[in-house]
């Protein structure tokens, strides 16, 4: 009878695997470490990522979604049609409105002193305010105090934080040059992320507004909040309110929306960065495939003898694919680790929420393996191929 041979347990497996792959630490190292920067790659770009959006829609939930801009449209002329001047009181009698304030932009400038030429307008808007602007946009001041009932009335002047920041202010009690005449500043907000073009903006009063610079009392932007449920339903009620006449000359946005399409954007940019990562784990996987190539090459004599010792071919083909497996393996533990560590660190000095989905791990763990399996079958093929004689006779 012809002997069996004698089949190889999966502990026998994986510790001819292991020997094979500590015989050539060097190039197994190297190998490992072009497959670990694959997958650290996409790792870190899928939790950078993942962290990031979870840190925008964190801020988005905090600011609410519940948040309506109108502005003057465009008139089919192409001119911008200004609201009408009781356009706040309108909004205001809508039942699910929560609150509303109006902004009016005055042809003015604001400046450190008097000795800058009026044309330098350092980007900053001066407007005129209702007393509810900050309560309906949920801002809060940095320094001093908003405006009231009493200092609407005379120069006094609130800046956003990218005006102060602009004009060199940190402190109130400061006073800065509005059109003709000094204004003095008392208080500084806070960023606002829903409303970027407060930060830009320097305020005073609608009483002080018509009183020391001449403006008309048309308002050119008008902040509503209502509750969650009725947002679309009030977006819609919102131009027949403000303009019953011409609602068409009315434009409604909803600020949130602006946050929510940089989410998909990073989702975008992420897609394309998973790319780079994929292509850098194939480049792992041709660089396992050259090692496992070499390999059967200087191994032909072991190969040979264990060919005349018994060995079936598909005892060596498993041998080799056991090599290629463990090796992609170790790049795939160390790459996870590298790409965890990166994404936490990146989080915590940004102040970001560490956010790592669990589909990442597995999914990149199986491309790993895949990747080392696909690597390893061609050498592992050609390793059993080779005749006994012929392999014991390489020098």
């Amino acid at each position: 009878m012809t002997p069996k041979p004698a089949r190889l347990r999966f502990r026998d497996v994986a510790r001819v695997g292991a020997a094979g792959l500590r015989a050539r630490r060097a190039r197994v190292a190297l190998s490992a470490l072009g497959v670990a920067l694959g997958i650290a790659t996409m790792v870190a770009v899928i939790g950078i990522s993942a962290s990031g959006q979870a840190d925008l829609l964190r801020r988005l939930d905090a600011l609410g979604t519940n948040l309506l801009r109108a502005q003057p449209g465009e008139s089919i002329g192409g001119e911008r049609v200004p609201l009408p001047p009781d356009a706040e009181a309108r909004v205001r009698r809508v039942d699910q409105v929560l609150s509303a304030s109006a902004t009016g932009r005055i042809e003015a400038t604001v400046r450190r002193t008097d000795h800058v030429p009026a044309v330098e307008t350092g980007g900053i808007t001066v407007q005129a305010t209702g007393l509810d602007l900050l309560r309906t946009l949920d801002g809060d001041v940095r320094s001093g105090t908003w405006l009231n009932d009493g200092t609407a009335r005379y120069p006094a002047m609130v800046l956003g934080s990218v005006a102060a920041d602009r004009l060199g202010i940190d402190r109130i009690g400061v006073r800065v040059f509005v059109g003709d005449r000094w204004f003095t500043v008392t208080g500084i907000l806070r960023p606002l992320p829903l409303a970027p073009e407060i930060d830009r903006s320097a305020f005073v009063g609608f009483p002080a507004a018509r009183t020391y610079l001449g403006f008309d009392g048309r308002p050119t932007t008008l902040y509503e909040r209502s509750t969650e449920e009725s947002v679309e339903a009030v977006r819609g009620l919102l131009p027949r309110t403000i303009d019953p006449e011409s609602p068409e000359n009315v434009a409604v946005s909803r600020p949130s929306d602006a946050l929510a399409a940089r989410a998909a954007a990073a989702g975008t940019f992420t897609g394309l960065l998973l790319g780079l990562g994929a292509v850098a784990l194939l480049v792992g996987g041709v660089g396992i495939a050259n090692t496992m190539i070499v390999s059967v090459l200087e191994r032909r004599r072991e190969i040979g003898l264990r060919r005349a010792l018994g060995a079936t071919r598909g005892q060596i083909r498993v041998q080799f694919l056991a090599e290629s497996f463990l090796l992609s393996a170790l790049g795939g533990v160390v790459g996870l680790a590298m790409g965890a560590l990166v994404t936490m660190v990146y989080a915590v000095l940004r102040g970001h929420p560490p956010v790592l989905p669990f589909w990442t791990l597995a999914g990149t763990g199986a491309a790993t393996l895949v990747v080392g399996v696909l690597a390893g079958c061609y050498p592992a093929v050609r390793a059993s191929r080779l005749p006994p004689t012929t392999a014991l006779a390489s020098p």
